[in-house]
């Protein structure tokens, strides 16, 4: 998954990169309003994590000309947390809402589910098989015994599986599995696949040539 961070405090933004990369996604990240806005209209992001207040153009503005445009989920942080703050946020568009500070794994959680409530496919665990996909715990079994991923080999498998049963071109993917600083004119996508093959069984996810790839629904 792709993630936009938005963040003008320069220590937070550059940990919550790493946090995010960690995790096994790809992240791109502004430290300002301005050029936050731009790439939030520019890419498709499958979540955004605004600060609430920046210099320039604060996060409510952001929001407000964004939501003109695009639905990207987007978490709010702030240092301001009075109702009434709140309240203009979710107002304004925002899906959820974090105070600074914050606890890193109450982040991860949160985030997890405003992806899963924007693919609005299946539930938090997805059986294909023999093989079950946990997006809360972010764990992989197969006939009952865990699968050692990679982030980027899970992030692969979980966006395919909330859209099981569809083609997904490999632009698609590459929009959403790496970020701004990643060469996607590699085959990286397609030594993720292999691997994928390789770990869960040739069978779980086909290529359609000239398209992209699918898990078929009946699997």
């Amino acid at each position: 998954m792709r993630i936009l961070i938005v963040e003008d405090e320069a220590d937070l933004r550059n940990g919550l990169v790493k946090l995010f990369r960690e995790e096994g996604y790809a992240v791109d990240a502004a430290a300002n309003g301005i050029d936050g806005l731009q790439k939030a209209k520019d890419f498709e992001y499958d979540a955004i994590v605004l600060d609430y207040m920046m210099p320039g153009i604060d996060g409510r503005e952001v929001l407000r000309r964004l939501r003109s445009v695009k639905r990207t989920p987007v978490m709010m942080l702030t240092a301001r947390n009075s109702v009434e703050d709140r309240v203009v946020g979710l107002d304004l568009g925002a899906d959820d809402y974090l105070a600074k500070p914050f606890v890193q794994q109450e982040l991860l959680a949160r985030l997890r589910a405003l992806v899963r409530r924007n693919h609005s496919v299946g539930g938090a665990t997805f059986t294909i098989g023999g093989v079950v996909i946990d997006t809360v715990a972010r764990r992989v079994t197969k006939a009952g015994e865990p699968e050692a991923l990679t982030g980027r080999e899970y992030a692969l498998l979980e966006y395919l599986a909330h859209r099981r049963g569809a083609v997904v071109t490999r632009a698609e993917l590459y929009e959403h599995l790496f970020d701004e600083n990643e060469d996607t004119l590699s085959n990286l996508l397609e030594v993720h696949v292999c691997n994928l093959r390789r770990k869960l069984g040739t069978e779980l996810i086909r290529t359609r040539r000239g398209m992209g790839y699918e898990i078929p629904a009946g699997n």
